[in-house]
């Protein structure tokens, strides 16, 4: 019997544990998904006055990379044109501070297993 989740289930299933625990942190739901011809950004949120755009990865087995050491350059680079066209159809946002954090999942319950790390890079 096949027990594995379908393709893609494993990681909105991590997505939406990292939804909650930020929201439990005290963010503010902006935006979950944001896609764009540039790419896609995870989620979009409040933390206090600072704009956050968050990539979200998950690793099930410490011999590959982590989360955060996941986020190369070239998908840094995607991240911040998709920020930069958000922000232009948000243009109420743009003066605000932003940043952007990855949250590093790994297995474990809702609040085990997660690495939030702000300003993992800058623009």
């Amino acid at each position: 019997m096949n027990t594995r989740p379908p393709p893609g289930q494993k990681g909105r299933e991590e997505e939406e544990r990292a939804w909650r625990y930020l929201l439990a942190q005290g963010c503010k739901a902006r935006e979950r998904n944001y896609r764009c011809r540039h790419g896609e950004i995870d989620l979009i949120m409040d933390d206090g006055e600072a704009l956050v755009f968050i990539e979200v990865r998950y690793r099930a087995h410490p011999r590959f990379a982590g989360g955060a050491e996941s986020v190369d350059r070239r998908k840094q680079a995607k991240l911040v044109a998709t920020a930069q066209h958000y922000l232009q159809g948000h243009r109420e946002l743009a003066r605000r501070p932003a940043r952007f954090d990855v949250v590093a999942l790994a297995p474990g319950d809702e609040l085990n297993g997660i690495e939030w790390i702000k300003n993992a890079f800058h623009d």
